[in-house]
C-alpha cells in the first residue's frame, strides 16, 4: 500500500515522465499502478508517402573520390631515344600504386624473402660422436679430483657440444599471401611516390651496345642502378645483349599469377629487396 501511494505521487508531480519498474521479474508498469489520462502513450501516426508520386525520392547521390582512392596518372615513356618525351598519359589502379604505406609490411616481406631460402649447414658433435672418452679418466675416488666419467664431456676442452647447432637448418616459414601481396603494393607505391618509377610503352632499344642504356638512364637522371620489368617472358635481342653482363641494369620478366593480385599494369616482382634496391622502370 505504501509503494502504490508512492508511485502514485510520483505520477503526478512527474506527469511527462514514463514510469518504470525497477524489479527485474515485474512488468515494466505495474498492473495496479492507476495512470492519469495524460500520461499515457498516443498511437503513434507515420505519413506514408503518396504512391502516384511522378518523382524518386532520391533525385541523385554524388560523392567526390577521395584521393587515395582515385587513379594515378604518369607519363608514358619510350626508350626509343636518349631525350624524355613522354607519349601520353596512362592510368595505375590505386589498389596497387596508391596504398598507405605500411613500413611494417615491407619489412616483415624483406626479412622473409632474405629467409626464405637460408641454409644454415652450421654442425657440432655431440659427446656421442667425439671421438675417444671410452673410458674412465681416473677412479672415482681416492684422487682427490672431481669425479668425471669421459674426456667427451661437455665439460672437457675438446668434449662434446651440447645444445649445439645441428645443421642443415632450413629458416623457411610461410607468410601469408596477402601479406606478401600488400609489402609489394607498398614498395611499388613508395617507389612511385618518389618519382623512381617510370612506365614505358615497350623495352625494344635501337642498339644492343650497354653504353646506349647507361647514357640515356643518365641523361634521364633515372639512377645509377635500374630494374626493368616486362610483361612478356621473352624478352627482345638487343635489350639482352645490353644488360647480360651489366651489374647495375637488372632485367626481370612479371610474374602473371592467380595467387598474386591483379593490377591495372601487370606489375610483378618475386624479389621485394631487388626492386627496393632500385629505380624501378615498368614496361
Amino acid at each position: 500500500m505504501m509503494l502504490r501511494g508512492l508511485l502514485l505521487t510520483c505520477a503526478r508531480r512527474a506527469p511527462g515522465i514514463r514510469l518504470v519498474s525497477s524489479f527485474s521479474n515485474e512488468p515494466a508498469i505495474p498492473a495496479n499502478l492507476i495512470l492519469p489520462p495524460g500520461l499515457k502513450d498516443g498511437p503513434i501516426k507515420f505519413q506514408r508517402p503518396p504512391v502516384d508520386l511522378s518523382r524518386p525520392l532520391v533525385r541523385s547521390c554524388k560523392h567526390p573520390v577521395p584521393p587515395h582512392l582515385s587513379a594515378q596518372t604518369v607519363w608514358l615513356e619510350t626508350l626509343d631515344e636518349q631525350e624524355e618525351e613522354p607519349t601520353s598519359l596512362v592510368q595505375l589502379h590505386p589498389d596497387v600504386f596508391n596504398v598507405p604505406p605500411r613500413i611494417d609490411i615491407l619489412h616483415q616481406v624483406a626479412i622473409w624473402q632474405r629467409n626464405f631460402k637460408r641454409i644454415s649447414y652450421a654442425k657440432t658433435k655431440t659427446r656421442a660422436e667425439v671421438r675417444g672418452g671410452g673410458r674412465k679418466p681416473w677412479a672415482q675416488k681416492g684422487t682427490g679430483r672431481a669425479r668425471q666419467g669421459s674426456i667427451r664431456s661437455p665439460l672437457w676442452r675438446g668434449g662434446g657440444v651440447a645444445h649445439g647447432p645441428r645443421g642443415p637448418t632450413s629458416y623457411y616459414y610461410m607468410l601469408p599471401m596477402k601479406v606478401r601481396a600488400l609489402g609489394l603494393k607498398t614498395a611499388l607505391t613508395m617507389k612511385l611516390a618518389q618519382n623512381d618509377l617510370f612506365i614505358i610503352d615497350s623495352i625494344e632499344i635501337p642498339s644492343p651496345d650497354p653504353q646506349y642504356l647507361v647514357d640515356l638512364f643518365k641523361r634521364r637522371n633515372w639512377g645509377e642502378s635500374v630494374l626493368i620489368v616486362d610483361v612478356n617472358e621473352d624478352m627482345p635481342d638487343n635489350i639482352l645483349g645490353a644488360t647480360i653482363d651489366s651489374k647495375k641494369i637488372n632485367l626481370i620478366p612479371a610474374i602473371d599469377t592467380s595467387s598474386m593480385f591483379i593490377s591495372l599494369m601487370k606489375v610483378y616482382s618475386d624479389n621485394l629487396s631487388t626492386l627496393s634496391a632500385h629505380s624501378t622502370e615498368d614496361s
